[in-house]
């Protein structure tokens, strides 16, 4: 929940709902509550978390993200 006066500390999970929403729910009708669990979970797991590029990690998938730092962690910088 936002805190009084900060607008802006829940922008990431808006951000991530409303594309959930927009890209993997919307117009869905699911059957059961299980299966709307597993659509959601493997659009985290298999798209959204591996793939897609962020702004607040300098427009990497968060794959290369980490596949980068770890670069510079064995280069010592």
């Amino acid at each position: 929940m936002s805190h009084q006066g900060n607008c802006r500390d829940n922008a990431v999970a808006e951000s991530f709902f409303q594309l959930l929403k927009r890209e993997k729910v919307r117009r869905r009708k699911y059957r059961t509550r299980e299966e709307a669990r597993r659509d959601v979970f493997e659009y985290i797991e298999m798209f959204y978390n591996p793939k897609r590029k962020h702004t607040n990690n300098g427009m990497l998938s968060p794959v290369d993200f980490e596949e980068r730092q770890l670069k510079l962690e064995k280069v010592g910088v």
